[in-house]
């Protein structure tokens, strides 16, 4: 099957990210990976949440997609009274792999928010709310080194996710919205820059899955993710 916008199958879709897109946030990217597009901002407060160990640090995540996000009108989650199980699920996640690339212990005691805003939808978006959530706490991470309240950067490496999936039987890179909709197999991938993972998620929805295929799977994100990391490296070192 020839893929909707004519991709290769191990291929990402076009990848923009605009720094310093919110002026106020201690560090703002957008994150536009083919027609999903989310704005990841990190806010620094200087106390921590009663279960983390004296003298150490917190990074944790927010996510939402806005009502026109996608293609009818969702509610928001405060107009429920609630976060929704799925943006919740994504929150979880996006915290637990930027957690991955911190020394909390040379972050100090204060904790680094990063809020992920859907702006619009078309597949992969928790995985590009990680890669740009990364982005902003890496520039967070130097304005805080900047202003000497930090002597020495807490990152200790890079984050970046990607997603890949089964459809008509045929492994793909970064799936959009049509192509996961119609998915078999969809898997989240998320690694450093050590090719090490940090978390996969993993789904049979149409189908179960051999371990070949998995690996299969996790084979594409890996080239996936190191081209994001790439790309990571290379705006932070144009803002050097």
């Amino acid at each position: 099957m020839d893929r909707i916008d004519a991709r290769a199958y191990d291929m990402l879709r076009p990848v923009k990210i605009t720094p310093g897109f919110a002026e106020f946030a201690e560090g703002s990217v957008l994150i536009e990976c083919g027609r999903t597009k989310v704005l990841c901002c990190a806010s620094v407060e200087e106390r921590t949440p009663p279960h983390v160990p004296e003298g150490e640090g917190w990074v944790t995540a927010e996510y939402s997609m806005l009502p026109r996000a996608n293609r009818e009108r969702s509610r928001r989650d405060v107009a429920k009274l609630k976060l929704s199980p799925r943006s919740a699920e994504i929150q979880r996640l996006v915290g637990r792999s930027l957690r991955a690339a911190v020394d909390l212990a040379r972050l100090g005691e204060r904790t680094i928010t990063i809020d992920c805003d859907v702006l619009q939808g078309d597949g992969g978006t928790r995985t590009a709310s990680v890669t740009g959530g990364y982005l902003a706490l890496a520039l967070a991470c130097r304005k805080l080194m900047k202003d000497g309240i930090l002597t020495q950067n807490p990152l200790n490496g890079y984050v970046a996710g990607v997603s890949a999936g089964i459809v008509e039987n045929r492994a793909m890179l970064d799936l959009c919205y049509e192509e996961d909709s119609r998915a078999m197999v969809d898997l989240n991938c998320v690694m450093n820059d050590r090719g090490e993972l940090i978390e996969v998620q993993g789904t049979g929805e149409g189908r179960a899955f051999t371990v070949a295929e998995q690996q299969e799977l996790v084979r594409l994100c890996t080239k996936g993710v190191q081209e994001l990391i790439a790309l990571q490296k290379k705006i932070l070192n144009q803002m050097t």
